[in-house]
């Protein structure tokens, strides 16, 4: 966590208002990146609309990953920080967003990217509607190879006006159903709000969307415009394994923002809540386990145990297919 930077009207809004000013950063945290960096780099120099700037924070303890997008400064607005006091994806987003120059953020992984025309189509989003905290999108889930395996979408109405601040708040607690490439932040929003929480390794990103629904308006569209990689060295993969500390950190948000509820809501929504964070840690275990049939039949009974009304309410709001079915089919292809 750190203290805000900036308030909200001290920075000029407008996209693309000066030549030096980049309408929009992103901020790339790496840390021995070299196997997917060229994806995510070459995605960025597709864009049509290039007037951003990408901000590479990097923790490696080699040269490797700087030198290779060092390779990038010719086609793409770059700014390198070398920090490897800076040890995970969170303390560097953190920092690299405090660094950006753009009125509006993002987050780009190393294994992640972009389709060609974001850059265009997030521009005229933000020039329409400036002041909205959050632009969301769907992302399509791929594999190793780039090869996509299912689309992965929110629950909310795609008209891309404000979303009424209940609704969004009470399906964001049910599950985090927003994949890390998809959000465009204002950056005041996010440092108004504290930026991610750097205690949660695995629930941070969801901790910060309701910290940002609590605050601000979000805007859902329905293009798909990033790609979001799986594969068995990721994150939520390799941290998934620690499924104790896994669902007491989803617990965490939960006990933290189910009180931006109306009382009358809280115990309808805790109870689907809190389904779905058991059934998360029901598959966290299955992936990690030779035999993972008492898992998944644990998690199948989660669900039923809601009743038909809940149960349709939760698969709707927790995307559990959309989430599940590229995972299993990536299984199958032996790529995680």
């Amino acid at each position: 966590m750190f203290m805000n930077g900036s308030r909200r009207g001290r920075l000029d809004m407008s996209p693309g208002s000066s030549e030096d000013t980049p309408w929009l950063s992103i901020v790339l945290p790496t840390h021995q990146g070299e196997r997917w960096l060229e994806d995510t780099l070459d995605s960025l120099v597709a864009q049509s609309d290039k007037g951003f700037e990408c901000l590479v924070v990097d923790s490696s303890p080699d040269e490797n990953t700087i030198g290779l997008a060092k390779n990038y400064a010719d086609r793409l607005t770059l700014r390198f920080f070398k920090r490897v006091d800076l040890k995970h994806w969170r303390s560097k987003t953190n920092f690299g967003f405090s660094m950006a120059r753009a009125p509006h953020v993002c987050m780009l992984h190393q294994d992640d990217f972009w389709l060609p025309q974001r850059s265009a189509v997030l521009r005229e989003w933000l020039v329409a509607a400036p002041d909205i905290s959050v632009h969301l999108h769907p992302s399509y889930v791929v594999d190793i190879n780039g090869r996509r395996l299912g689309v992965w979408g929110c629950p909310l109405p795609a008209s891309g006006t404000p979303i009424p601040r209940q609704i969004l708040i009470e399906r964001l607690l049910v599950q985090n159903f927003v994949s890390v490439p998809a959000p465009v932040i204002r950056r005041d929003s996010f440092l108004e709000v504290g930026g991610l929480d750097e205690s949660l390794w695995y629930t941070g990103d969801w901790d910060l969307y309701l910290k940002l629904a609590r605050a601000g308006a979000f805007a859902y569209h329905r293009e798909a415009l990033t790609c979001f990689r799986i594969h068995g060295s990721s994150l939520t993969m390799s941290g998934s394994r620690q499924v104790s500390d896994f669902e007491s950190q989803m617990q965490s948000v939960l006990r933290s923002h189910i009180s931006a509820l109306p009382a009358a809501r809280r115990n309808a929504v805790r109870s689907k809540a809190l389904v779905s964070l058991r059934v998360n840690a029901c598959l966290a275990a299955a992936t990690n386990d030779p035999a993972p049939l008492k898992h998944l039949i644990n998690a199948f009974g989660e669900v039923l145990g809601l009743g038909p009304v809940k149960m349709r309410e939760y698969l709707f709001e927790s995307r559990l297919f959309e989430r599940l079915i590229p995972r299993l089919r990536a299984r199958m292809a032996g790529n995680l």
